[in-house]
C-alpha cells in the first residue's frame, strides 16, 4: 500500500507560513499532480514528502506510517528534479546502478533491473555515455530511469519538464503518462503548467499561496471551478471574468457591456438578489462566431470591437472590448477579423459561470 496523506500540514520559515492546513488524500496507485503558479507551495508540499524538508506542524504518512520523523533514504521514495541531478563523472549505467548498489543489490539482479529501466525510457544505447554527451532529453530520461530502478512505493516529480523545448516536453508528459499506467505507482507531480496538469493527472490539486483551493479530475475543475482563483487559472486561454450584478430579480446578469439571460438552474440559484455583485465566467471556447452554435435559444449575441488577434492555424483568438471589459473569443480560422473591427459574437449561455464578488466562490445552480 502506498497512499500520500497530508494531515493538516503547515510549513513555516520564521514568521513566513508557506503552507497552511494542507489535507490531502493520495490514494495508492494514483497519478496526482500539485498544481499552481510559482511560490504557492506545492514544491514545497512536495519536498515534505520526500522528507528534504521538516513540517512545522501536521502529519505526512507513506501507506499508513507517520514519516515525519523518518530520514529520506528510509521512506521508500524516489524523486525527480527539474535539474535531473545526475552524478557528471559517471556513466548513464552508473547514475541508474548508484542507489542500487548502496543498497547492496546482488549484480545480476541489478544488471537485470537496469537493463528493465533502461528499455522502459528508452535509453538503452546509452548506458556507457556520460551525462555532458547526452541531450536535455536524455538526462530527463536518466534521472526517470534512475528512480524507475528503485521500485521504490512512490515516485515524486518536481517540475521535471521546465527544462525542455514544447516538443519535447509533448512526448516526455505521454512516456511519463504511460509509464506510470505500466507500473501503476504511486506518482505526485509538481508543475506549474497546467497544460501539464490536465493532460497526465488522475487528479490535480490546485494551489495558491500555500493553500489548497480545489481536488478533483481535470474535467471537473475545468468544468466546475471552486472559485475565481481556479477558474483563472486552469484553461487556455483563461476564462473571462467579467465584473457585473445580478439583475431581472436574479435571472439576468448585467456587465458593463451588455446583460445576459441565465440558464433556469442557475437563475433559480440566484432568484430575489437584485444588485448582488457578482463575477461572469465564460471560457473563450464559449464565445463563438455568431451563427456557430446549434439552437439559438442557448446562443446570446453580442457585438465587440477587435484589439488583437492570434491565428493559431486550426482557429483563431481574438482579443476585443465590450463596454469597459475585455473579452477572448475562439473563431472559425477562415474568418479571422481586422484589428479595429466590429466583430459579432455569440456566447453559449448554457455553458457561463456565476461567483461571488465577495467571496470569490462559485454559485452552484440550484439541482
Amino acid at each position: 500500500m502506498a497512499e500520500v496523506t497530508f494531515r493538516h500540514v503547515e510549513k513555516r520559515f520564521g514568521p513566513v507560513t508557506v503552507i497552511a492546513d494542507l489535507s490531502l488524500d493520495i490514494q495508492d496507485h494514483e497519478f496526482m499532480v500539485l498544481v499552481g503558479p510559482s511560490g504557492c507551495g506545492k514544491s514545497t508540499a512536495l519536498r515534505m514528502i520526500a522528507g528534504l524538508e521538516e513540517i512545522s506542524a501536521g502529519a505526512v504518512e507513506i501507506g499508513g506510517r507517520l514519516v515525519n520523523d523518518v530520514s529520506p533514504k528510509d521512506r521508500d521514495i524516489a524523486m525527480v528534479f527539474q535539474s535531473y541531478a545526475l552524478y557528471p563523472h559517471m556513466t548513464v549505467r552508473e547514475n541508474l546502478e548508484f542507489g542500487l548498489r548502496i543498497r547492496k543489490t546482488p549484480p545480476a539482479e541489478m544488471a537485470r533491473r537496469v537493463g528493465e529501466a533502461a528499455a522502459s525510457v528508452g535509453i538503452g544505447e546509452l548506458l556507457d555515455r556520460r551525462p555532458k554527451q547526452l541531450s536535455g532529453g536524455q538526462r530527463q530520461r536518466v534521472a526517470v530511469g534512475r528512480a524507475i530502478v528503485r521500485k521504490p512505493a512512490v515516485f515524486l516529480f518536481d517540475e521535471p519538464l521546465s527544462n525542455l523545448d514544447a516538443k519535447l516536453r509533448v512526448q516526455m508528459r505521454a512516456e511519463i503518462s504511460r509509464l506510470q499506467r505500466s507500473l501503476r505507482t504511486t506518482t505526485v507531480y509538481v508543475t506549474h503548467d497546467q497544460v501539464e496538469a490536465m493532460t497526465m493527472g488522475h487528479r490535480i490539486a490546485v494551489m495558491q499561496k500555500g493553500s489548497l483551493q480545489q481536488v478533483g479530475n481535470p474535467l471537473e475543475v475545468y468544468e466546475q471551478p471552486a472559485n475565481l482563483f481556479v477558474a483563472g487559472f486552469i484553461g487556455t486561454p483563461p476564462m473571462n471574468l467579467l465584473p457585473g450584478v445580478l439583475a431581472g430579480g436574479g435571472t439576468a446578469v448585467a456587465t458593463s457591456g451588455f446583460e445576459l439571460a441565465l440558464p433556469p438552474a442557475l437563475a433559480a440559484a440566484a432568484a430575489g438578489q437584485d444588485g448582488r455583485k457578482v463575477v461572469l465566467g465564460v471560457r473563450p471556447e464559449h464565445v463563438t462566431g455568431a451563427g456557430r452554435g446549434s439552437g439559438a435559444a442557448r446562443f446570446a449575441p453580442i457585438t465587440v470591437r477587435v484589439e488583437f488577434v492570434e491565428p493559431l492555424g486550426h482557429e483563431v483568438i481574438v482579443h476585443g472590448r465590450i463596454g469597459s471589459d475585455l473579452l477572448v473569443a475562439k473563431v472559425d480560422p477562415h474568418r479571422a477579423p481586422e484589428m479595429g473591427a466590429e466583430l459579432q459574437l455569440a456566447i453559449d449561455v448554457d455553458a457561463i459561470h456565476l461567483f461571488d464578488a465577495a467571496t470569490e466562490r462559485r454559485i452552484a445552480a440550484a439541482a
